[in-house]
């Protein structure tokens, strides 16, 4: 049996109410995300907490040492599980993570967290391509609203499209519930 890890992407304070990038669904995705993160915690297994730090320019939320950088509270990493900062969407693009998950023998992945249609979408795709066997807690995940070429797509839209086009190839999808049962 390979050893598995869970990848925890940006459930960070400026995706819920009050921050500077408010997601639809982050209060429920965010303690779904908390049920995973508690499993693999009894379970013993690593945990690894991705951390966004916006340095584009123009960038409106994740901004370095502000409130809304920061992890969320149903998420906060605990001292001894690794926590790896990002500056790109997909989280092994110049980080040490691919590194990390190597180090601890992980071959398989699940991976939750925020938003479903950026960061999700691109580590789980660079995960798999790399290798790794990928599942999403699809429950503990939410998206962004988003418009094209003057058509709205909710955000519940958007993250359903996103989940099924990675449940195509990349990743096995699966409740919280589910995962932790």
């Amino acid at each position: 049996m390979s050893k598995k890890a869970l990848v925890i992407i940006d459930i960070q304070n400026d995706y819920f109410p009050g921050g500077k990038f408010m997601l639809d669904n982050s209060e429920q995705a965010g303690a779904n995300a908390a049920q995973v993160l508690e499993y693999f915690r009894k379970t013993a297994q690593p945990v690894i907490h991705i951390q966004h730090i916006s340095v584009r320019k123009g960038s409106s939320f994740f901004l370095p040492e502000t409130q809304g950088v920061m992890i969320h509270d149903c998420v906060k990493p605990l001292e001894n599980e690794t926590v790896i900062n990002k500056n790109y969407p997909n989280s092994f693009r110049e980080t040490n993570l691919d590194a990390k998950l190597k180090e601890l023998g992980a071959e398989e992945l699940v991976i939750i967290g925020m938003m479903s249609n950026m960061c999700i979408d691109a580590t789980t795709r660079a995960a798999a391509d790399m290798g790794y066997k990928c599942t999403i807690a699809h429950d503990a995940c939410c998206g962004a609203s988003l418009e094209f070429n003057g058509v709205k797509v909710g955000s519940a839209d958007v993250h359903a499209g996103f989940m099924a086009s990675l449940g195509m190839f990349y990743a096995q999808m699966v409740s919280a519930e589910e995962l932790t049962s």
